[in-house]
């Protein structure tokens, strides 16, 4: 089920890169771009990771906090963001539980071969905890230009 505009964020609580565990309530009354990713340190990924990276101060601006989710394992989210020099929290989401939750985890294609996994997409949370922008299928580079015209819209 793919989440929309107004619909209620669901809730997570995941460990981020050093272990400490990482709640959406902990961002209740600030704008939350939060964002699914298939693995750290592949193209795509690193792309989208950069992409937030360099908008750090246009999302601050914006009043937009980021966090990336991916069913990579603490340590490698950790090498990751030492890797590229992120500068926000990926967390760990190895049942992928939460992107199924959210809408992100589905069936795949490669070469013709069908399997599961994560649908790359990214979400504006506001500051009540509702969706204020939903992107499935999104491309890497166009994550943060969506979430900062979904805020200032």
């Amino acid at each position: 089920m793919q989440l929309k505009t107004g619909d209620q964020a669901p809730a997570f609580a995941l460990k981020d890169a050093a272990g400490k565990t990482v709640r959406l309530s902990d961002y209740r009354g600030r704008k939350l771009l939060v964002y699914f990713y298939p693995k750290a340190d592949t193209p795509g990924c690193t792309i989208q990771a950069c992409s937030v990276r360099d908008a750090a101060a246009d999302l601050a601006k914006a009043g937009i906090e980021a966090v990336g989710i991916s069913p990579d394992p603490p340590d490698a989210q950790a090498k990751f963001d030492r890797k590229f020099n992120l500068g926000f929290r990926l967390l760990s989401d190895p049942d992928h539980a939460a992107a199924e939750a959210w809408g992100a985890w589905g069936e795949k294609a490669m070469y013709g071969k069908k399997y599961m996994g994560i649908i790359r997409s990214a979400f504006l949370v506001d500051g009540t905890g509702r969706i204020a922008g939903a992107w499935y299928k999104v491309k890497p580079e166009d994550t943060v230009p969506n979430a900062l015209a979904a805020a200032n819209g």
